[in-house]
């Protein structure tokens, strides 16, 4: 079930409504856990048994934790939690991918090893998930946290709908608190919040899937050699598509949340405005950067331990970044590239410490900030280096003379969409959208409020899929 879909407006009426009425907290609490595992298992069903043991191994290792007396003990159950956990993460997301490269290492060794090739089932949201919840046992073996005082809650944390598939990824110390006692938005509350969810579709509907996608599409996926104005054309659009989509599904899941009386965790703050690539990574999936901050850079030794240890950690993390977000060499490539960038901006901030850049150079770096992102765009969007290499070569104008893939149409709905859209991330740049919402006249909320309405409803979304559902 996607949000963009009338399925899940159907549902999410029906849960908006049995939550309103007069049952008591226990029962309210039990009505959107059933609902979130229908919501799940709206994809396939049995991969809800996947939720359950994760739900039910670490809901145990967190109590394994606390009352153990011995530090072997404690790492005992830290390590059931962490294999039960990434193992599953291992199997069904990056099985195929370690078969596929030990075969072509054996193949290079002149082995000629030919395995089955096994269909596994990527489950949907895998990775989100997996990250809450060991997030849960990690802080309770750290001591940052202690463990959940009923299953209900925490099992209720693990399956939330909102969140469930694509983020933004939650703490359990964020989240279970507000599940102890009754929540019920308020008027203002559910008005935001719907507010919120009709931005998001408008931005995965109309913006992304009716305008961009297939920009990027006839750039990416089709045969032809693009030129430069085509290649970056096409990775703009694909800019644009993918702020878009997750951006979207991540407001969309907010305003869902509040509707219900919980308040979810901001995951994007108008990236494109970014200057630098440490401001960007503190605008750009915002949960995921900060899970990585604290779960993974940090115990390598962050920035605490010397120069050349900072830079190695930096790199591991965005590099295991990058293989997070899919079982591809792209992905990796994509997560060195930032990883990169940030090592190059952090020595750069070090050799000119005293300098500070005056209005015009800021904005300078923006773009050129916009400009690199891009760059790292290619290979996260592209299936195979060769496509990444084809593209790169067109943005350097080293294609040669090719005939335009995209018509006239195509080039100004990037040009009027992402010139719009980085246009925008400049002007919110310093402002959040509840202050701007706030100041604006109520006249004027409903007037756009009601076009972005119409144009959703206009634009007869099929309900693709948002892209992060993948990873």
């Amino acid at each position: 079930m996607v949000f963009n879909s009338l399925t899940f407006m159907v549902f999410f009426a029906c849960v908006l409504a049995m939550h309103s009425l007069p049952f008591s907290w226990t029962t309210k609490k039990i009505n959107l856990i059933v609902a979130s595992y229908l919501f799940y298992s709206a994809w396939n069903p049995p991969f809800v048994i996947l939720l359950w043991v994760s739900t039910v191994v670490d809901w145990y290792a967190a109590q394994g934790l606390v009352k153990a007396r011995r530090q072997a003990a404690r790492h005992a159950w830290m390590v059931l939690s962490v294999v039960a956990n990434l193992g599953m993460l291992g199997y069904f997301k990056y099985g195929q991918f370690l078969l596929d490269n030990f075969t072509a290492v054996m193949s290079a060794l002149g082995v000629a090893y030919h395995p089955a090739h096994y269909d596994i089932v990527l489950p949907v949201g895998i990775s989100f998930y997996t990250f809450a919840t060991m997030s849960y046992t990690l802080d309770v073996y750290l001591r940052r946290a202690l463990p959940a005082q009923n299953l209900l809650d925490y099992a209720l944390f693990v399956t939330f709908f909102p969140h469930l598939v694509a983020g933004p990824i939650m703490r359990p110390t964020e989240l279970v608190p507000q599940f102890e006692t009754p929540r019920a938005a308020s008027p203002q509350q559910l008005r935001f919040g719907l507010a919120l969810m009709t931005i998001g579709l408008f931005n995965k509907v109309v913006l992304a899937d009716s305008f961009l996608s297939h920009v990027a599409e006839s750039v990416y996926d089709g045969d032809k050699i693009p030129g430069t104005l085509d290649a970056w054309a096409g990775t703009l659009a694909f800019s644009g598509q993918i702020f878009c989509d997750f951006a979207g599904y991540s407001t969309t899941a907010i305003g869902a949340a509040l509707c219900l009386g919980f308040a979810m965790s901001d995951n994007f703050r108008f990236p494109y405005a970014a200057v630098g690539f440490s401001d960007f990574w503190r605008r750009w999936h915002i949960t995921l950067s900060s899970w990585l901050r604290d779960y993974l850079y940090i115990p390598l030794g962050g920035n605490r331990h010397g120069a050349r240890r900072t830079y190695a950690a930096l790199m591991t993390t965005m590099l295991l970044g990058g293989l997070w977000h899919g079982a591809n060499w792209t992905f990796v490539a994509w997560g060195g590239l930032h990883g990169l960038y940030l090592a190059a901006e952090r020595a750069l901030r070090a050799r000119f410490a005293n300098y500070r850049p005056g209005p015009l150079m800021f904005v300078v770096l923006g773009l050129l900030t916009y400009a690199l992102v891009n760059v790292t765009w290619v290979f996260f969007r592209a299936k195979t280096f060769g496509k990444a290499w084809v593209v790169l070569r067109g943005m350097l104008g080293q294609s040669g003379a090719v005939k335009p893939i995209l018509d006239t149409f195509s080039l100004l709905c990037v040009l009027v969409i992402v010139g719009g859209m980085v246009a925008t991330h400049w002007l919110m740049r310093g402002r959040t959208l509840e202050s701007v919402i706030a100041r604006a006249p109520a006249v004027l909320v409903s007037i756009v409020w009601g076009l972005l309405a119409f144009a959703i409803v206009i634009a007869q979304g099929a309900g693709s899929a948002f892209i992060y559902f993948q990873f």
